[in-house]
């Protein structure tokens, strides 16, 4: 067997600039007004979206792991996202900085995009099981998004593959529950709240999975907490004015601070 030969002392062709493709990211933004502050929209939302990227990179990891069994490998990637989540709720406080009189000197040139019409934040919704097909419709003219979303929908989330799994391991997970229709909301269980109650009352027999459903609570309790910054950052700017997308901005965004994606993870903590 011949030695590998040692790495080459020759400069490499591959440049910072040209390895993250600096030139084209950094010439996608478009503000279409003359306003200082919609730079800064523009940059927030767009982060968002890169943020969004690996969400979904890291969950479809994870969620390959868990769905085979490998619940410890899958805690790094659920870590991960629930820092990113972290970082992106952080990012109101950045937008914060903008007076609703900066806003609306740039607001009519938005026309009814709105952050609402994210189908990578549909997508990271769907994977953690909080599916609505009706978002679909905002992607038509995109088709790739769409098929991207519809894929999302219609697949298992990681709480499908969470529960399959505990009912491999011999805990008393429904028939019913594990047969579903995936692509529909998933309804609350009390038979799944008395499986994950064993988990939690014997935490050493059942260690990997409590360790993973305190990392899919992790996740959720992120969301929450971006969901009601994002409340917040809006009533601070624009008050309780329609959204640009048509919705009832505020009302509407207060309303899914009701949402959880893993229900019973929640409501077990009553009868502990």
């Amino acid at each position: 067997m011949t030695e590998a030969a040692p790495p080459s002392s020759q400069p490499s062709s591959i440049t910072y600039s040209g390895y993250l493709s600096l030139d084209d990211l950094l010439a996608a933004q478009h503000p279409l007004s003359d306003q200082h502050d919609e730079m800064l929209f523009v940059i927030i939302h767009q982060t968002k979206e890169l943020w969004l990227k690996q969400i979904l990179h890291e969950v479809a990891l994870a969620q390959s792991l868990v769905r085979v069994g490998d619940l410890v490998p899958a805690y790094k990637s659920l870590a991960r996202v629930s820092r990113i989540q972290s970082v992106m709720t952080m990012s109101w406080d950045i937008l914060a900085t903008m007076t609703p009189a900066d806003y609306l000197r740039f607001r009519g040139v938005l026309g009814s995009s709105s952050g609402f019409q994210s189908d990578q934040f549909r997508r990271f919704e769907a994977a953690l099981g909080l599916k609505d097909a009706r978002f679909l419709r905002f992607h038509e003219d995109r088709p790739e998004a769409h098929a991207a979303l519809k894929a999302a929908i219609d697949a298992p989330s990681l709480y499908d593959d969470a529960l399959s799994q505990l009912a491999i391991a011999g805990l008393p997970v429904p028939v019913e529950v594990l047969n579903r229709d995936v692509s529909q909301p998933y309804e609350p269980s009390e038979a799944v709240e008395a499986a994950w109650l064993e988990v939690y009352r014997d935490t050493e027999r059942w260690w990997p999975f409590y360790q993973l459903a305190e990392k899919l609570v992790d996740l959720d309790d992120a969301l929450l907490t971006w969901r009601h910054k994002h409340v917040v950052t809006v009533e601070r700017i624009i008050g309780r004015r329609r959204g640009t997308g048509g919705t009832d901005g505020v009302g509407y965004l207060t309303e899914t601070l009701q949402r959880r994606c893993f229900p019973e993870l929640w409501s077990l903590r009553t009868k502990l």
